[in-house]
């Protein structure tokens, strides 16, 4: 929706979202990987996942070394800066061209406040082409924010940065399971425009996902003073490789187009140093439902992330809880989820939830809204989304 919407130890159970009723609000449950629970006390191990690799030192992989020649780009040259190089002609833009580099310090507390939403806002005129199967424009919802420290309520949620040809720039993902890798998922699930700039474009560089963003949800002035282990308690992930669809790739455009009901990724990543999982990292990660209930199966669902467009600012975490209504941009594309929200661009990416036999799964991402921030729309994951999905578990999960 936006972030490109116009078209992020200890193990202990965490509390993410809590499952203790979606008619009250929406909560993310944790799965503990000990079974034990976690005292009022814990607090993110901010060296957990900067634990020493290798002598401190990260080093590209030589496949992804090999990718990179193959295209005529030298490693060191990329990571002192030959990534700022977006010649449109050499823009890659096939999904096997994928490549990130770890570029280490480079997403620092200051570059990442920098960051600018990514948009995919709807006009009223793309809106109108699907009138007949959209349902009425829902009534607003004034998002809420996030109770503190969000690593003990919603430890799944984070930020994901990317640069783009126009600068640094946000979105919002999830840690979601590994279903080949129990206990030990890598996975990232967000937003295709958050990875990849669709029909006109190729894919985004220096892709990070932060894991509870601001974990203590400090102002913009406090943070000014802030050090990284407060910005990323459980340090940067740097994804080594991403999947979207087909449809994104192909038909997504600045206002969403035919690729905004597919509008959804996977992430792989890897800490800049460390050798734990992201999931074992963070203690916590929700399953996937690609079962892609209608609207009308779904009392309630809600949408976390964290937006930054006016009046927000991208540094704390705010989610809505509505009841779904269809949307769509054309009665030949699926319909998407929509509930009322006014949250902004820098949302875009960030999980939708639904309780389903007692717990809070992933049911869809923000994807598209209006210029008037009234409400969210997101795709349904069914089979297509399970495809991306069960092929980035069994190539690259585990790893």
């Amino acid at each position: 929706m936006r972030s490109t919407r116009t078209p992020a130890s200890r193990r202990g159970r965490r509390t993410v979202l809590a499952a203790t009723g979606l008619a009250a609000a929406l909560a993310l449950t944790a799965t503990a990987c000990n079974g034990s629970e976690e005292s009022a006390s814990d607090k993110p191990d901010a060296g957990s996942s900067q634990a020493a690799a290798d002598g401190g030192k990260v080093k590209v992989p030589a496949d992804l070394a090999g990718k990179l020649k193959e295209h005529g780009i030298d490693v060191d040259r990329w990571k002192d800066g030959g990534w700022k190089d977006w010649d449109k002609d050499k823009w890659l833009s096939d999904a096997k061209d994928f490549v990130n580099p770890v570029i280490e310090g480079l997403w620092k507390p200051e570059r990442m406040q920098s960051a600018d939403e990514a948009d995919k806002t709807v006009t009223t005129k793309d809106a109108s082409v699907g009138q007949g199967v959209s349902d009425p424009d829902p009534a607003p919802v004034r998002a809420q924010a996030e109770k503190t420290p969000y690593h003990r309520n919603a430890a799944p949620v984070g930020k994901v940065f990317f640069d783009s040809p126009d600068g640094p720039a946000v979105c919002s993902g999830t840690v979601v399971k590994d279903v080949n890798h129990p206990g030990k998922s890598n996975l990232v699930w967000t937003a295709g425009h958050c990875v990849h700039a669709g029909g006109n474009g190729g894919w985004y560089r220096n892709i990070v996902f932060v894991p509870a963003y601001n974990d203590l949800g400090k102002s913009e002035a406090e943070l000014s003073n802030a050090n990284q282990s407060e910005i990323a308690p459980y340090g940067n992930w740097w994804a080594n490789w991403a999947s979207t669809s087909n449809q994104w790739i192909q038909g997504g455009s600045e206002t969403g187009g035919d690729g905004a009901a597919y509008d959804y990724a996977v992430l792989h990543v890897k800490p800049e140093q460390g050798a734990k999982s992201l999931e074992e990292t963070v203690g916590a990660a929700l399953d996937v439902d690609f079962s892609a209930p209608s609207a009308a199966e779904s009392r309630k669902m809600g949408a976390w992330g964290y937006p930054a467009a006016p009046p927000y600012n991208g540094e704390k975490m705010f989610k809505c809880v509505d009841v779904p209504g269809r949307f769509s941009l054309s009665p030949s594309l699926p319909t998407m989820y929509r509930i009322g929200c006014d949250m902004t661009g820098g949302s875009s990416g960030g999980g939708w939830f639904r309780v389903l036999n007692g717990k809070s799964v992933l049911v869809s991402n923000t994807s598209i809204g209006p210029a008037d921030n009234t409400w969210l729309a997101g795709p349904q994951l069914g089979r297509d989304a399970e495809a991306l999905y069960q092929n980035m578990s069994k190539t690259y999960g585990g790893q």
